[in-house]
């Protein structure tokens, strides 16, 4: 893929001395302004300048064309392309011909030829697109007006390709011996300069640090890259090579080799069974053939920081002209190289690593072009490859991992060697997760686009603009300096973080606008390696946020049904939420949808028109979605017979307390948790939040001279601040096993959200306060679930003492290493700067093993209990999408779908869990003690059969 676009950028420099030294203004009203330089340290005789000069684009305008994305590129042709090797060489092929329920054979074939070129070909759309259009511009004799992170990058490849061929120059030579020299020249300048520039930019972009990437990560990700282009580009080589000296031979009437014989042969079999499908016969031609030794990390990294440090010397921009002062053209670097240091740990020295960042005018430009950016692991436009094993399942040739181990060689290990049969279920659960169809809502769509065309804000979108910056006083007072300094450092984090939101919520729009012409698409799954799943696409999909819910739905429809009706009403009831109308019975939530019916109609015919009432919900864009559907049912003849693609919820209540309530049996954290049936649904936050009051006023009575903590009781009962919110995140990550620390930090963010001008100190000291009463309160009410985490802390604690991280197998037979090792720093110089990279050790990190094991054991069992749920509903006919402890389906298999997840609960603890778990540590570890089980109650687990909030 980097070749074709390495060629373009060829032709676009090409196209650029066409026009000779002249400077070309371009109207380019819908891209960035910045101008891309040709700079090479002593002149600048070519460049481009985007900016609002008037130029006319009518003739080449009426046939627009796309650029860029695989949200564009892929277009639904039944045109019979062939699909060049050097597209597909080192990828994951796969066989298939298979017929898929409810698309037709034909129909099958010619997605799953579009699903292999948006694997394969994205860069070769893109690039073609691109080199269409200057084709184009050239005949007419235009400038060209590309997308802006093409415009930048045709600027910056000239002289950063001649850079990485002066430095391959370098390396050929016999004194030069850098230790990357031998991997330098493996590839052509032209594309090691495109994949660099690409790879950089999309750190950047999606990375943490807001227009900036840390080099070391950069450096690896950049080096892989070349590496995986590098075995393609020597197989290619070799079989051309062989080919050409054959052609040579003949003309000659020379005696023709034998081995180029072979490899013409090979080349054609290989192209033959490419159009055939034939992916799993290629790879193992291609692998046969290679013999390429890995280069391994160091290199990777090596070669990744040369390549960063070129690019960010030769690589300049200039502000448009409408920006310039009456002086020199002012011709900065686009990239700058700066050493950050870090928070000093618990020994009191702090760490140093190295950043990359952007200029600000770069950074702007990337925010508005993140939609032409190529998107790597788009939803499938057929249904997944089954999972089969840990590295053959869900994408045709991409990459695909069944579990997210992250380096962890042990857990990766741990499921290649579990036999198959074992892993069946967790198998088969995660291929029904990736067949559900989906599709984007294109109503909702619309609305989206609207209001973010209107500058955002409304409906939880981030806002477009950025903070206004404040003036600097004038006058010299240091007390008013200080003040301008802490406003100022907060609103540029302010904007930082918008910056974020705003390319996070382009790049979800770009996948939406891409699959909203599709019928439908799915979403291939993976596990954490907890077991856990979650879609292997990582902008738009259904464990996202309110936009990414709102925008998609179900692709099969299904009709309500007077079931379906009354749950769609419910439903937006809990979307709604406001003022806890969520936390009501379900004939209330039922009442209060019906209350609204005006609002509910008004909001689906004039979603931003009209008295705007979906905008006040808690997730307002599904509201919206709920408010048109029922809406059309409502004034059907026949609102039963209405058609719903809407996913409705069923949200466990403090899920993970749920779970160690099933452990215990214990009857009192079961009631608080809904595991008891109810007229309406318990509260446990607001349960913690009312014992929480109890404890203060108690407090508050008590003399403040002996027990100083009187005053902060009374302050906070007077200020209103003991509420469901305060204590609402401490609650949630209990299961977690949250500490004191934690506690306290989270109080603290609540009480300053409150009140942002309080005293620090007094809001520290209350925070404090406040978070020693909500645990004692965590204590009492689930006295049980301590005393199991307490076990699982120190069962942990005795393996890891033994220098072996905590394993288990989960019910449905995964199996499960913790990863935390300690790791080894080893450093690598480059001219750029020092590379630290780690590397796992043999030894564990005791401390970590012990503190985690209880929420990923407690994380293993959710996982299960979704996946033996997501089998049942199979079996039922019953489709089905999940997130963690919330599960989705069409309202008119609610009831089913209810009935299904609490028989698949009990059956999951009716099984011995925590004494298979003692058994199998004992079994690994027979010379080590460890504590007995703890005590546990006498909950009659079928309770939960009868209980209608347990899930709600």
């Amino acid at each position: 893929m980097w070749r074709n676009i390495s060629k373009g950028a060829v032709t676009s420099r090409k196209l650029m001395k066409s026009f000779g030294n002249s400077i070309i203004q371009v109207n380019n009203n819908t891209h960035s302004d910045l101008i891309p330089i040709h700079h090479n340290g002593k002149s600048c005789s070519q460049w481009f300048r985007f900016n609002n000069a008037s130029f006319s684009f009518s003739e080449m305008l009426s046939r627009p064309k796309g650029y860029a994305s695989v949200a564009k590129a892929i277009p639904k042709s039944d045109t019979e392309d062939d699909i060049e090797i050097k597209e597909l060489v080192g990828e994951k092929g796969r066989e298939g011909s298979k017929m898929v329920s409810g698309i037709g054979n034909y129909k099958y074939r010619l997605l799953r030829r579009r699903q292999i070129k948006i694997e394969t070909e994205a860069w070769t759309q893109a690039t073609n697109e691109y080199k269409d259009l200057l084709a184009e511009m050239c005949q007419h004799k235009l400038a060209p007006n590309l997308p802006y992170m093409k415009s930048l990058f045709l600027g910056w490849f000239e002289p950063f390709r001649d850079c990485i061929a002066n430095e391959q120059e370098l390396c050929k030579q016999e004194n030069k011996r850098a230790n990357y020299a031998r991997y330098f020249g493996q590839l052509p300048a032209d594309m090691m300069a495109v994949i660099t520039m690409h790879k950089l930019m999309g750190l950047m972009m999606t990375s943490d640090y807001h227009g900036s990437a840390r080099v070391v990560p950069a450096a690896c990700v950049i080096g892989e890259a070349i590496e995986n282009e590098v075995r393609i580009y020597n197989f290619l080589e070799k079989t051309r090579k062989k080919k050409l000296d054959e052609e040579d031979k003949a003309k000659e009437g020379g005696e023709a080799d034998p081995e180029a014989i072979k490899q013409a042969h090979l080349r054609k079999k290989v192209t033959n069974l490419m159009k055939k499908q034939k992916l799993r016969q290629v790879k193992h031609i291609v692998e046969g053939q290679e013999g390429f030794k890995p280069w391994g990390q160091d290199a990777q990294a090596k070669v990744g920081s040369r390549l960063i440090e070129l690019l960010v010397r030769s690589a300049y921009i200039q502000p448009p002209i409408d920006r310039l002062d009456y002086g020199p053209p002012d011709i900065r670097p686009a990239f700058k190289h700066f050493v950050k240091v870090g928070k000093k740990d618990a020994q009191g020295s702090s760490r140093r690593y190295g950043i990359i960042e952007c200029d600000p005018l770069v950074r702007q430009g990337m925010e508005r072009t993140a939609r032409h950016m190529v998107i790597p692991y788009m939803p499938m436009l057929v249904p997944p490859e089954n999972w089969i094993r840990y590295d053959k399942g869900a994408y045709l040739f991409l990459p695909s991992y069944v579990m997210r181990t992250h380096g962890s060689r042990q857990q990766r290990e741990a499921v290649k060697k579990t036999p198959q049969k074992q892993l069946d279920s967790v198998f088969e659960a995660l291929n029904i997760l990736g067949n559900t169809k989906w599709r984007v809502n294109k109503v909702l769509l619309d609305v989206v686009d609207r209001i973010w065309a209107k500058g955002g804000k409304d409906a939880g979108l981030v806002e477009r603009a950025d903070v206004p910056l404040p003036e600097k006083p004038t006058i010299e007072d240091e007390e008013a300096l200080k003040i301008w300094r802490q406003k100022l450092k907060g609103i540029k984090k302010e904007n930082s973080e918008r910056y974020s939101q705003r390319c996070d919520v382009e790049l979800k729009l770009a996948v939406a606008h891409k699959m909203k012409a599709e019928d439908g698409f799915y979403y291939p799954h993976n596990l954490d390696f907890r077991g856990r799943a979650y879609p292997m696409h990582a902008y738009l999909n259904h464990l996202g946020s309110d936009l990414c819910r709102g925008i998609l739905e179900f692709a099969e429809g299904r009709p309500l049904g007077n079931s379906g009706l009354r749950w769609l009403k419910i439903h937006l009831a809990n979307l709604y939420a406001t003022g806890g109308v969520d936390k009501l019975s379900y004939e209330s939530r039922i009442a209060f949808t019906e209350s609204n019916l005006d609002n509910i109609f008004d909001s689906a015919d004039r979603p931003l028109e009209g008295n705007q009432w979906w905008l006040k919900a808690e997730d307002p864009f599904q509201c919206l979605a709920v408010c048109i559907n029922l809406s059309e049912a409502l004034r059907s003849s026949s609102p039963e017979a209405t058609i719903s693609h809407i996913p409705v919820h069923q949200d466990g209540s403090c899920n993970g307390l749920q779970h160690y309530a099933a452990l215990g049996r214990d009857k009192l954290g079961a009631a608080a948790v809904n595991l008891f049936a109810g007229e309406k649904p318990s509260d446990v936050y607001s349960g913690i939040a009312e014992r929480v009051r109890e404890i203060m006023q108690e407090d508050a009575q008590k003399d403040p001279g002996a027990y100083l903590n009187a005053l902060h009781a009374k302050l906070l009962i007077e200020k209103g601040l003991v509420n469901r919110k305060l204590v609402k995140q401490t609650v949630m990550t209990s299961v977690y096993g949250v500490t004191y620390v934690g506690a306290r930090d989270q109080i603290n963010r609540r009480l300053k959200e409150h009140d942002p001008a309080t005293d620090n100190k007094e809001q520290f000291t209350l925070a404090c306060y406040a978070a020693k009463v909500t645990l004692t309160a965590l204590e009492e009410m689930f006295e049980a679930a301590r005393r199991i985490m307490k076990w699982l802390s120190d069962c942990a604690k005795v393996i890891a003492s033994e220098n072996h991280p905590v394993e288990w197998i989960t019910p449905l037979g995964l199996p499960v290493v913790q990863p935390y090792r300690r790791l080894r720093r080893h450093n690598i110089k480059t001219s750029l700067q020092v590379l630290t990279l780690q590397r796992e050790t043999d030894n564990v990190m005791i401390q970590k093993q012990r503190t985690a094991f209880p929420p990923n054991f407690v994380h293993s069992l959710d996982g299960s209990h979704m996946m033996m749920t997501v089998l049942a509903c199979k079996r039922a006919g019953i489709n089905f999408a999940g997130v963690h402890d919330s599960y989705w389906t069409h309202a008119c298999d609610v009831d089913e779908m209810n009935r299904i997840l609490r028989e698949e609960f009990v059956e999951l603890y009716e099984q011995p869990i925590l004494e298979n778990l003692l058994a199998s540590f004992q079994k690994c570890f027979p010379t080590v003690e460890f504590p007995p089980l703890p005590e546990r109650g006498d909950l009659d687990l079928k309770e939960v059969l009868k209980s209608p909030f347990f899930f709600n």
